[in-house]
C-alpha cells in the first residue's frame, strides 16, 4: 500500500519538569541521536525540525497543595500549545519530542481547537502505561506527568484544564487508552466515573492485539484527526528500559509494531507526541532506537508481504 504523508514538523521539549525522575529532558537529543528525522526523510516525508523550545527549568522542589512545580508545567505547555498551533496551520504535521507526558496537555489541547476550527472529529490514542488520569487529591507523588488525560477532560486546576481557553479541552468520548497496566485506586475510580475507553494489557491478552486496535479505531474516517501520544513506557521494559516509570507487562516488540502499522494503515495520523524517553536511564540509546523503528512503521514501514 502506498500512501502519501503531509510534511512534518519535529518539535523538541526538552524538560522533566511534570516528572518524578530527571533525565527526560534529554529525551528529543536522544531520538534526533538514533536518527528520528533521517529516518523519515528516507520514507520520502518532507521534514523540517524547528529545534527545541527554551522553558524554565526544572527547580526540583516539593509539591505544593498537590501539584509539583505547576507554575513550570503551565509554562511549558503553553510553550507546547503554541508551537503545535502554528504547525497545524501551516498544514504540517506536528511531531512533539518530549519531555516528560505532562506535556500531552498543550499538545493535545492545541490539536483539539484546530478541530474545532476546521470541523474534524479527534481521536487521540494514548498509549501508555499508565491511565495519567491522577488529581491532586488522589496523586501519591503531585508529579502532573501522571495528570494530563484528567486535564484535558477538563479536571485539575485551571491553568491546566483552560489552557486554550475552553474547558474541557477533549471529552472523554474521544480518547482510547492502549496498553495500561498500572493505574492508582484512587485513579480507577475517576477513570470509570469519567467512562473513559481503556484497552489494557488483560483486555489485550485476552482479545489480541488486531482486535483491541480495530476497536479504538471503529468509527475513525475521512473527517478524523487521529492523534497519536506515545509515551514509551507503553512499551514492555525489556525492549525499551529506557524510562523513568517503567512497567512489566506492556507489549513486545511485534505487537507494538502491529499496533503503529494498524494506524498507519487507518491513513488518519495528523500528529504525534513522543514521550518520556529517558536516555539517562537507558542502555547505548536502545529506547530511543526502537521508538525511531516504531515511529517508522507509523510512516508506513511494514513486514506486509501477503496482498
Amino acid at each position: 500500500m502506498t500512501r502519501t504523508y503531509p510534511p512534518v514538523s519535529i518539535i523538541g521539549a526538552p524538560t522533566d519538569v511534570g516528572a518524578g525522575h530527571r533525565g527526560a529532558r534529554l529525551g528529543p537529543e536522544a531520538l534526533r541521536i538514533a536518527g528520528l528525522g533521517e529516518a523519515l526523510l528516507a520514507r520520502g516525508i518532507d521534514v523540517i525540525d524547528r529545534g527545541n523550545l527554551d522553558g524554565p527549568r526544572n527547580p526540583w522542589q516539593k509539591p505544593v497543595d498537590g501539584y509539583r512545580h505547576l507554575a513550570e508545567v503551565v509554562a511549558w505547555n503553553r510553550l507546547v500549545m503554541d508551537a503545535v498551533a502554528v504547525e497545524l496551520r501551516l498544514e504540517r504535521m506536528p511531531i512533539l519530542l518530549g519531555g516528560d507526558h505532562c506535556l500531552g496537555i498543550g499538545s493535545i489541547t492545541a490539536v483539539a481547537r484546530h478541530c474545532r476550527a476546521v470541523g474534524k472529529q479527534l481521536r487521540v490514542l494514548w498509549l501508555d502505561a499508565h491511565a495519567d488520569f491522577n488529581t491532586s487529591q488522589v496523586t501519591p507523588s503531585g508529579n502532573v506527568h501522571g495528570m494530563p488525560v484528567a486535564c484535558l477532560c477538563g479536571i485539575g486546576p485551571n491553568a491546566l484544564t483552560q489552557l486554550g481557553g475552553d474547558a474541557p479541552a477533549v471529552q472523554a468520548g474521544e480518547i482510547r487508552q492502549i496498553g495500561i497496566r498500572s493505574v492508582d485506586e484512587g485513579e480507577k475510580r475517576l477513570v470509570k466515573e469519567h467512562g473513559l475507553d481503556v484497552y489494557d494489557m488483560r483486555y489485550i491478552d485476552e482479545v489480541g492485539m488486531k482486535r483491541a486496535i480495530e476497536e479504538a479505531l471503529e468509527g475513525v474516517d475521512e473527517d478524523t484527526h487521529l492523534h497519536v501520544s506515545f509515551d514509551v513506557d507503553f512499551l514492555d521494559p525489556t525492549i525499551a528500559p529506557g524510562v523513568g516509570t517503567t512497567v512489566p507487562g506492556g507489549p513486545n516488540y511485534r505487537e507494538a509494531s502491529l499496533v503503529m502499522e494498524m494506524i498507519a494503515d487507518s491513513g488518519r495520523m495528523g500528529s504525534l507526541d513522543i514521550m518520556e524517553l529517558n536516555p539517562v536511564l537507558d542502555k547505548r540509546n536502545r529506547t530511543a532506537r526502537m521508538a525511531v523503528d516504531l515511529v517508522e512503521s507509523l510512516f508506513g514501514k511494514s513486514t506486509l508481504m501477503r496482498d
